[in-house]
């Protein structure tokens, strides 16, 4: 067979393979879930040989490169302390979002001021000011892990694309009929997908900037949506309780996911694709089956709305976060509650797991942040010095630097 193009690159915990075949750009992932520090790289590597056809002698090497940087990620000491580093005023009004690209280096924030920043993260110095938004920067995304575009959503109705480097716009995309409240890449960069109070979702081509399909079907807002680990599907949570999983390729409809019975706060794949978290504000996560759609399990505890839900890189566990002021992480495979993260003082709107899986990182209306250990559920650190709520939070790649942004204009690094 020949490959007109072929891209191996790794994310944990697997590798992906991007190329062209008959003239179709194609995505294979290859699952690392087994692979461990103790793992022998050649013996792994004439495994993978033996049962991916498309890497070829001449690729044997770079696979082995890929596996030995996997395992040095999962070497890394996670025991790293962090220390507050910097705050940056960072805009006009409260901030929206905030996103780091792949590297770490770079920054973005999305603001009530209609602007996203690029911001250096060692430095802490502003790069680039993306205006040209007229209302709310809600949603903002590195096209990771490439970092040369980046994507804006906003209340304006558009989604705005941008030249990382330069901070200038690309496209801007024109067609939603309400508010943009979530977009994502897809992994090749390809297309970007938005979601609005319009009730649909769109795709979007990064190259010709033409819209590619309007994905209808939900009847309220869609608030949140993921695209798997591969690009061949996409998942949409609505105000109108339901769960759509979309052929990306077609623009059809696969499943409807039902049985949440209130709004959904957010939604993700898992790695292998094999599965996709929910959280509702009926206050349970359920895990789903991605091919049959069915329900594999309701996860129950939080006494209030959960307001954020998410898988750890190797899909193997799921933290939820809570109106109630608590959070709780799950095993992805038995559903059993891991642990009971209780400090917080106000809801904890959004959560998220270091890189090496071992921390929880959530943000929270009582001003803090906080570190838990995913195990014991033991806060390991408070972040505190915001004067007003977090309502977003991210580590980097590597796992070793944090940012909060906070409802008081700033936002915080902490290294």
């Amino acid at each position: 067979m020949r490959l007109k193009r072929f891209l191996l690159r790794y994310y944990p915990p697997g590798i992906i393979l991007d190329y062209d075949k008959g003239g179709i750009s194609r995505t294979k992932s290859i699952d690392l879930l087994d692979l461990t520090t103790e793992t022998n790289p050649d013996e792994l590597l004439q495994e993978i040989m033996q049962a991916e056809p498309l890497i070829s002698k001449s690729r044997t090497e770079q696979v082995k490169k890929l596996i030995v940087r996997l395992q040095q990620k999962q070497s890394q000491d996670d025991r790293h302390r962090f220390c507050f580093s910097k705050e940056l005023k960072a805009h006009l009004l409260p901030l929206t979002n905030v996103a780091f690209d792949k590297s770490g280096s770079r920054f973005l924030t999305g603001s009530y001021d209609r602007t996203c920043r690029i911001w250096d993260t060692a430095s802490g110095t502003e790069l680039r000011a993306l205006e040209g938004h007229r209302n709310v920067v809600y949603a903002v995304a590195f096209n990771n892990p490439f970092g040369d575009k980046i994507a804006t959503g906003s209340f304006d109705k558009t989604c705005k694309l941008w030249c990382a480097e330069t901070g200038k716009c690309f496209y801007t995309f024109r067609g939603h009929m309400a508010e943009i409240v979530c977009l994502a890449f897809n992994p090749q960069s390809t297309l970007v997908a938005t979601g609005s109070m319009d009730t649909t979702a769109k795709l979007w081509d990064v190259e010709t900037g033409w819209e590619v399909a309007t994905l209808t079907g939900h009847t309220a807002e869609v608030l949140s949506l993921c695209f798997n680990s591969i690009g061949g599907q996409l998942v949409t949570g609505s105000f109108d309780h339901t769960v759509i999983i979309w052929d990306v390729a077609s623009g059809g409809r696969v499943h409807t996911l039902t049985g949440h019975r209130a709004e959904i706060s957010n939604v993700q794949f898992n790695w292998d694709c094999s599965l996709i978290v929910t959280g509702s504000m009926d206050k349970t996560c359920k895990v789903w089956d991605a091919r049959s759609g069915s329900c594999v399990a309701t996860l129950v505890g939080h006494k209030e709305e959960l307001l954020d839900v998410c898988f750890d890189l190797r899909g193997q566990l799921i933290a939820t976060a809570s109106a109630d002021g608590t959070a709780r992480v799950f095993s992805a495979s038995t559903h059993q509650c891991l642990a009971t993260l209780e400090g917080h003082e106000g809801e904890i709107s959004k959560i998220c797991f270091s890189p090496q899986g071992s921390k929880v990182l959530t943000a929270s209306s009582d001003k803090t942040a906080r570190l838990w250990d995913v195990r014991s559920g033991v806060c390991l650190q408070v972040l505190e010095g915001h004067t007003d709520e977090i309502f977003s939070c991210a580590f980097n790649y590597e796992g070793d630097t944090i940012i909060t942004g906070s409802k008081d204009n700033t936002c915080r690094i902490w290294c």
